[in-house]
């Protein structure tokens, strides 16, 4: 077997019934997927009998697109919270990673600190946090906000948000429990640490009441792709979620994550870039194209330039849906993926139409389609040309989309020697090759 450094990583990015738009509406789709627990238990046991590092899910704090007749043809509106489906996942697998969104504009450090250890010490280390600073406009109103912050306080509070909940991690040193049955001695009291953070967005005292966790402390995940978001996840990201069309931009993005952590004094390998990747696999090409049509074929027009609009952040519903890509006015928040939206469409002259056919399998991350030697062949270019350390893989429609990803391209990118054969460790850190980190007040004694 290859050694670790020259193995990719896997994320299954799961969305209820699939990354299509329009995968709901699919004969072999779940369609209840979203509050459907025996759908997602499937999806975690295809993932771990693939192999995977982790299973992905993310979150918003409202319904996607608005409300009423902007929502009534739309799949994702109604789900089970992912911190809630990720535990109960965690007692129907034994191996892979679990990670779900939280974000720091709308949750408290010492809730999320504490509910992100109870999963990793429930889970036996497999937990992991994604850090978000939300975008969704809605999101805003359900906490009584008229608007967002700026990008900039968001980004802000997020860095000090992170610092308190990774201090509260350090609460207990590894061995303060003792329980001691005989002396009576629960725990040495000199092994507690209080945090006492006093800053411009928090005051927690601490302790956190969870112990220190196996991993140390859960692996924290982030997904910027702005300028100040890729700073904030060379500055914190330990893995990488990123959405890039092209090996070349991606190399970009690689090398400059990787370029900015060195700055901020990490060790660059400490921290795992993972495209998107959008998959259709058949065992033909012609068969990969079939299914990928025949979810192009369910999208409804209405729900093609909603998802659009909502992706741009601008309404586009007066603009003919064969007519070009009108001009769009700036935005302060998810830029990144309304510039990277333009840029496609005015590089491949695209109407609106092509546009929201174009990302309604990927929303703008790098879609591939064909046989398994195809993905293969896709996946082993970016991760040996500097692109990737490993993939969050995007599957168009659930579960048979994921099934077909295991049962071909799985053997074939392990018939390469550039996957797992087998799990080696016991945690998500030791399935990504990332060191436990030491515990702050243990470590200043030594």
């Amino acid at each position: 077997m290859a050694p670790p450094s020259s193995l990719m990583h896997l994320g299954a990015f799961l969305y209820p019934s699939g990354h299509h738009i329009a995968a709901w509406r699919h004969p072999d789709a779940v369609a209840d997927a979203g509050l459907n627990f025996p759908h997602y238990r499937e999806l975690a046991g295809l993932a771990e009998r693939g192999l995977f590092d982790m299973i992905f899910l993310a979150d918003t704090v409202a319904a996607q697109n608005g409300i009423g007749d902007r929502l009534k043809r739309l799949s994702y509106v109604s789900w089970i919270d992912p911190l809630i489906m990720v535990t109960a996942l965690a007692a129907v697998t034994r191996h892979i990673g679990l990670i779900c969104t939280a974000t720091t504009t709308f949750e408290e450090p010492f809730s999320l600190a504490r509910r992100f250890a109870s999963l990793d010490v429930l889970s036996q280390g497999r937990a992991g946090w994604n850090l978000v600073t939300s975008a969704n406009p809605y999101e805003a109103l359900n906490y009584g906000w008229e608007s967002h912050p700026s990008t900039q306080e968001r980004y802000e509070r997020a860095r000090e948000f992170a610092a308190v909940v990774k201090g509260l991690w350090d609460s207990w040193e590894d061995d303060a429990f003792v329980r001691d049955k005989a002396s009576g001695l629960f725990f040495h009291p000199e092994k507690l640490h209080l945090l006492e953070h006093s800053g411009k967005h928090f005051k927690v005292r601490g302790p956190l009441n969870v112990s220190r966790s196996p991993q140390g402390q859960p692996v924290l995940v982030q997904a910027g792709a702005s300028n100040d978001g890729r700073q904030v996840a060379a500055e914190l990201g330990e893995v990488i979620f990123t959405a890039q069309p092209s090996l070349e931009e991606g190399v970009r993005f690689y090398r400059d994550v990787k370029e900015r952590a060195a700055a901020a004094g990490r060790d660059p390998a400490h921290v795992k870039v993972m495209p998107g990747f959008s998959v259709t696999v058949g065992e033909s090409r012609a068969q990969a194209q079939e299914k990928l049509q025949a979810l192009q074929q369910c999208i409804h027009p209405e729900v093609g330039m909603q998802q659009l609009s909502y992706l741009i952040g601008h309404d586009l519903s007066g603009h003919p849906i064969d007519g070009p890509l009108p001009d769009i006015p700036k935005r302060d928040s998810a830029a990144s993926r309304t510039d990277l939206l333009i840029s496609l469409a005015r590089r491949d002259n695209l109407t609106i139409r092509q546009l929201y056919e174009r990302i309604a399998l990927g929303r703008g991350h790098h879609q591939v389609t064909g046989t398994a030697a195809d993905i293969a062949d896709e996946m082993e270019q970016w991760f040996k040309g500097g692109a990737a350390d490993g993939f969050n893989v995007m599957c168009a429609l659930l579960p048979t989309g994921l099934e077909d990803f295991v049962g071909l391209v799985v053997p074939e990118l392990q018939r390469r020697g550039l996957y797992r054969t087998r799990y080696e460790g016991t945690t998500l850190r030791g399935h990504l090759g990332l060191p436990r980190p030491a515990n702050r007040y243990a470590a200043s004694v030594d």
